[in-house]
């Protein structure tokens, strides 16, 4: 189950997706969200869901990694659909005792997981086909502005794109753990919800213990590096725009336009 978690990872490769500047891939993120929330109806989540499929093969990921990552939250999406499916009003089509199946309560628990997923992949995919360093670069250069009204921007995108870097390093200590607490005959599957959560009490303590000590390790290896934040700082590789930049943009801006105006007319 661990292993299912892929947020944070990225997947090294030479394709127009992985060549993007960083801050396009950021602002075809939130253009994509937009797009994904404007949608209402089949054909605008058709065309959404064409869109991220076009992305997908561009940058070779592979929809098996995107469905992979799904595993982990698949509860809080059939969760989602099920509180929609029973507390929509609506035409009843199925009772049975006090539970109570509408016609929109179906059709708001349809576009519920399906924005989901595609929202999560979405945003997945941003992380597989950008590098940490490159993340925080694009961050920062995004939010430049926001330096006039002192906001330490970036610290703040440091901060995120460390987080990003270190989860896939937190769930292989974690799976570790647990394969050592396993072997000396520890039982996470069994018992109630109390008596499992208090089995994981073992695993959350080395975790933490490892959390400290790696950040502890990371702040070391700053210092003796001399880093003092970001005045000051130079970069190997400078951010520019190029042509298939503003291209995807232009597509991206296009296309959430169309969607907006699909789900303004309920398609």
């Amino acid at each position: 189950m661990l292993k299912d978690i892929t947020l944070g990872q990225y997947f090294p490769g030479d394709t127009p997706a992985h060549k993007l500047d960083p801050r396009t891939k950021i602002l075809l993120v939130v253009v994509y969200i937009v797009a994904l929330f404007s949608a209402r109806g089949l054909v605008s989540y058709g065309l959404t869901a064409l869109a991220l499929a076009v992305c997908v093969r561009i940058s070779r990921v592979g929809l098996k990694a995107l469905v992979r990552g799904l595993k982990p939250v698949l509860f809080i999406i059939l969760f989602t659909a099920v509180l929609n499916m029973l507390f929509t009003p609506g035409a009843e089509l199925v009772r049975v005792g006090f539970v109570r199946i509408t016609d929109a309560g179906l059709r708001n628990a349809f576009r519920m997981v399906v924005r989901i997923m595609l929202l999560i992949m979405g945003t997945f995919l941003l992380t597989y086909t950008t590098s940490p360093i490159s993340l925080t670069d694009g961050l920062e250069r995004l939010l430049n502005g926001l330096k006039r009204f002192r906001v330490p921007v970036h610290e703040l995108a440091m901060m995120m794109s460390i987080a990003l870097r270190f989860i896939p390093t937190l769930i292989e200590e974690t799976d570790k753990i647990m394969s050592a607490q396993k072997a000396r005959g520890a039982d996470f599957e069994s018992g109630n919800i109390f008596q499992k959560a208090k089995a994981l009490v073992p695993i959350l303590v080395p975790l933490f213990i490892s959390a400290f000590r790696r950040a502890d390790e990371l702040a070391t290896a700053m210092e003796c590096r001399c880093y003092h934040g970001g005045e000051g700082r130079t970069r190997l590789h400078v951010l520019k725009y190029e042509r298939r930049d503003y291209v995807a943009l232009s597509v991206g801006v296009v296309l959430m336009i169309v969607i907006m105006v699909l789900g303004r007319l309920g398609l």
